[in-house]
């Protein structure tokens, strides 16, 4: 590791790696030297290893206040001490739990670096991780009041996400686990994203997941419906994007407008001043040919494309662009293609309940459903949205 970075050796050293050498100059063009560190580990292969030991002793320096800490929630919620890692896009999560109770929650963005390129890069999302990564697991084992050695297993995201991303939390969380000698266990954090309301936060209850639901899951890279008849055991993708998520269609179409990254905050600000109703531009898979082979995914490719050759045409013509009716108009064929499929979903399999989870869904699509009149068709469902939170722990 770079020779520069102190808090990376500590957390090796705590985890009982030694320095055994140096390598001069290896990183470049910064001309920052390595320093090759190594642990003696059992060669008792993982799957025949003997039961743990007890959790060695805690630090003097941090015993009195993860015992502080651990008096304040006993009682409240007793379970394995996980920690979880999530880096599929441009953020760096880090979550810790003891059973359902949330003890910490850091994250670190690294969205300013990608506003450059109005949009996430994944060689810059990679290496910001890299950077970030420590930095976050000591930021959140300090706010937890625990330590290391107190975990009892390592949870972190494996898909889906950029591959270079997951690959830093991936190799993250396997280092740990070994050091440690703890289980790790891979979470498909769209399913996280599902379970959410599930954690204790703040000191308030979670909220029960009632079974079966279906999940309408938007976020910038992902869009999907899944069938959750069981969060651990059973969650079926019912249909998700051929092309282009909803949140990429937004900065696409944001970048057309000339409106700045991340699209979709921007174009639902300027949208609050337009006509949803000004252009009919298309709802993509939404036809009833469409809908017999392709009935719950979706498909912004094609609706992102209209819209920048509409304002292509007005642009040649010499005529102003209306951005806010645009804005507007976008958003609600995005609205709704998202509320059509998913409701269809409730109908199809009987489900009184639909979850709408992510960044972008909850206050945005249920908004739009109320006022575009969609709301007797979707009562029948009902609706709630997912709040933000970890999406890593088992």
């Amino acid at each position: 590791m770079r020779a520069d970075n102190p808090v990376a050796q500590a957390l090796y050293s705590s985890l009982g790696f030694e320095a055994i050498a140096v390598r001069p100059h290896y990183y470049q063009p910064d001309d920052v030297d390595a320093v090759v560190m190594c642990v003696a580990l059992a060669a008792t292969p993982p799957e025949v290893a003997e039961p743990r030991d007890a959790p060695a002793e805690r630090p003097a320096s941090a015993a009195s206040d993860a015992e502080a800490h651990a008096d304040e929630t006993a009682g409240a919620d007793a379970g394995p001490l996980v920690l979880g890692i999530e880096t599929s896009c441009d953020e760096t999560g880090i979550g810790i739990v003891r059973g359902q109770t949330l003890l910490a929650n850091v994250i670190s963005s690294s969205m300013d670096e990608h506003a450059r390129y109005g949009g996430v890069v994944p060689e810059v999302a990679a290496r910001a991780h890299l950077e970030a990564l420590t930095p976050a697991i000591d930021a959140a084992l300090a706010e937890a009041g625990v330590t290391l050695r107190e975990l009892d297993a390592i949870a972190v995201t494996a898909g889906p996400g950029l591959s270079g991303a997951l690959m830093v939390g991936v190799g993250a969380a396997k280092a740990l686990a070994v050091a440690l000698d703890i289980p790790l266990h891979g979470v498909n954090h769209l399913v996280g994203h599902v379970g959410a309301d599930l954690l204790s936060v703040d000191g308030g209850p979670g909220v029960p997941l009632e079974t079966p639901s279906i999940a309408l899951l938007v976020s910038g890279g992902h869009t999907s419906l899944l069938l959750v008849r069981d969060l651990v055991d059973d969650v079926e993708l019912l249909g998700e994007t051929i092309d282009d998520a909803a949140g990429e269609a937004f900065d696409k179409v944001a970048r057309v407008l000339g409106l700045p990254y991340p699209g979709g905050p921007h174009i639902d600000r300027v949208a609050a001043d337009g006509d949803p109703k000004a252009i009919r531009f298309p709802r993509g898979l939404s036809l009833p040919k469409d809908m017999e082979r392709h009935r719950y995914d979706f498909s912004f490719s094609g609706l992102k494309t209209a819209v920048a050759r509409w304002v292509e045409k007005r642009q040649d013509a010499g005529e102003p662009v209306p951005v806010a009716d645009v804005a507007a108009s976008f958003r609600e064929a995005v609205v709704d293609v998202l509320l059509t499929k998913a409701v269809a979903a409730c109908v199809d399999h009987g489900i009184p309940r639909l979850l709408l989870a992510e960044a972008w869904s909850p206050t945005r699509a249920c908004g739009s459903w109320r006022r575009s009149g969609a709301g007797p068709r979707a009562s029948s469902c009902g609706s709630r949205p997912c709040r933000s939170a970890p999406t890593t722990a088992p």
